[in-house]
């Protein structure tokens, strides 16, 4: 797939309030500081698109940007972020769940994992969560360019591993690095897939 226009759209912390022109969805979500931004910007070819900063839990709103004037990209806020008042997660919280329980546009939720770390139990219990209401979503593992291709190669492994503990088969899983575009096409590609099936 070639991006050839990618334009913000709007923020929102309600599905009511989302653009008005309906389009298919696929949202991003993750761990505060997962390098959701990064990747955003990385598939867009643009790098001030979506926010990027070096404090965590900047994005605390629904932000859609349209792709190509048929589908949106959307980044949601990030979870788990220590630093922000109780009050403040549990607003996140209701934001990110509203979203992705009543979104009739979401045909996907890429969750991203960072690549160097064992999977957080946070995490795991986002993932299984999205399994009990049966909400379709692929893993994509960002920063894979910070560590040697061994390294990466054994933890990534572990992860999956530790996932097949719950799961009897994975959803599709992507390699991905915003510093060096690998797993850019792989995903488009996956998107423009489903993209597909809808017409």
């Amino acid at each position: 797939m070639m991006i050839k226009k990618a334009i913000f759209a709007g923020s929102s912390e309600r599905v009511d309030q989302k653009p008005k022109a309906l389009y298919p969805e696929f949202a991003f979500i993750g761990r505060s500081n997962v390098g959701k931004s990064s990747l955003i910007n990385c598939l867009c070819q643009n790098k001030k698109l979506a926010h990027t900063s070096s404090t965590p839990g900047k994005t605390q709103l629904i932000n859609h940007f349209l792709i190509n004037d048929s589908w949106y990209l959307v980044d949601l806020p990030g979870y788990g972020y220590a630093k922000m008042s109780k009050t403040g997660r549990a607003k996140l919280s209701r934001i990110i769940n509203e979203y992705i329980d009543r979104s009739q546009e979401m045909m996907l939720l890429f969750v991203l994992l960072d690549s160097r770390h064992d999977i957080q139990q946070i995490d795991l219990d986002f993932l299984i969560s999205l399994g009990e209401k049966g909400i379709p979503f692929s893993i994509i593992f960002t920063k894979c360019d910070k560590s040697s291709q061994s390294v990466l190669e054994k933890q990534i492994e572990k992860n999956r591993n530790h996932l097949l503990e719950y799961w009897e088969e994975l959803p599709q899983v992507f390699l991905s690095s915003s510093e060096t575009g690998m797993g850019r096409e792989e995903i488009l590609s996956y998107i423009d897939a489903i993209l597909n099936t809808l017409t």
